[in-house]
């Protein structure tokens, strides 16, 4: 688990300085590791003569997203894309992935989101509090002149993997394929202290469990507990009609491969349409970190894609 990785590559005097200052509380959404992230590491690094990029922000009710473009040069019509970072990061932090996807033939828009809180427009894991707020990013998709409304699909990383699963369980939802990189899939799971043993990592949880009750406004534990199951796709499998591929690594610490398998195993009995690929001895966000590893993903992505988004020849 996360907290297992935490404790190996940090004091404990390190950890009381993190659980003071409140980072320790973030740690999990920021996915902080000793390793940078590259986020062009396998994707373009400018911007490929054939595609055309813009930029916009766009305010629904209590929603300001921001969105980053990029589509093939031509008419169109064209598969679209939604495609959410890992919490921490912006839509900027997609240009490479989006603009690889152009490339490929794909209108692609990369989405992060603040909300109105107090006043001001704010950052928060949970975004969406309001009726129709999961599918604010995918209307906007597609009601773009140059998408292909038939042909529309969702691709995330960690939280963004969360967030694509359960758009494209919404009511109505137009997604006909996702691609979820290392997503949890039940967060009330996933925040029970009591699947640790050692006390500083009961600790821990608590205190990361702790931010998230912040980050909700919930009034009581039973709305925290409603609010944690509206965010957890294992509950949404019903409406999850989409094709479903999960990408997880074998290694991955802070969001455990079971949280894949949990999902992967529901759909199949369900008789969806789901593979799960598993890379061996990758970490969480593998794919910003280690070349090898990530061409693997990148290429079964779009191997996913290409077979379920684009019409047969």
């Amino acid at each position: 688990m996360f907290l297992q990785a935490f404790r190996s590559t940090s004091s404990a005097h390190e950890i009381k300085g993190f659980v003071r200052s409140g980072i320790l509380s973030v740690l999990f959404w920021l996915s902080t590791s000793c390793m940078p992230l590259d986020h062009f590491l396998v994707h373009p690094q400018d911007v490929p003569s054939t595609v055309v990029t813009w930029n916009e922000e766009v305010q629904r009710g209590s929603l300001l997203l921001h969105l980053e473009w990029a589509r093939p040069a031509g008419d169109g019509p064209f598969p679209g894309v939604l495609v959410h970072p890992e919490a921490g990061k912006k839509a900027h932090h997609m240009l490479g992935v989006i603009w690889d996807l152009a490339q490929h033939g794909y209108i692609a828009v990369a989405v992060d989101y603040r909300r109105m809180i107090r006043g001001e427009y704010r950052e928060t894991l949970f975004p969406w509090r309001e009726e129709g707020d999961v599918a604010v990013a995918f209307n906007v998709l597609r009601s773009n002149a140059f998408v292909d409304q038939k042909r529309v699909g969702a691709l995330g990383f960690s939280q963004g993997g969360v967030f694509s699963l359960l758009i494209a369980s919404s009511a109505g939802s137009g997604i006909k394929s996702v691609v979820a990189y290392y997503p949890i899939t039940d967060f009330s799971y996933w925040l029970d202290e009591t699947h640790y043993q050692d006390k500083l990592q009961k600790f821990i949880c608590r205190r990361i469990r702790s931010y998230f009750r912040m980050q909700s406004d919930a009034g009581t534990d039973e709305e925290f507990q409603a609010m944690l199951r509206r965010a957890s796709p294992i509950f949404h499998t019903e409406t999850l009609t989409a094709s479903v591929l999960l990408i997880h690594g074998e290694s991955d610490t802070t969001a455990p491969v079971e949280e894949s398998r949990r999902l992967y195993a529901r759909l199949h009995e369900m008789g969806r349409k789901v593979e799960l690929l598993v890379i061996p001895n990758a970490v969480h966000v593998f794919n910003f970190r280690n070349r090898e590893q990530a061409a693997v993903a990148w290429e079964a992505t779009l191997r996913w894609l290409d077979e379920e988004l684009k019409p047969e020849l």
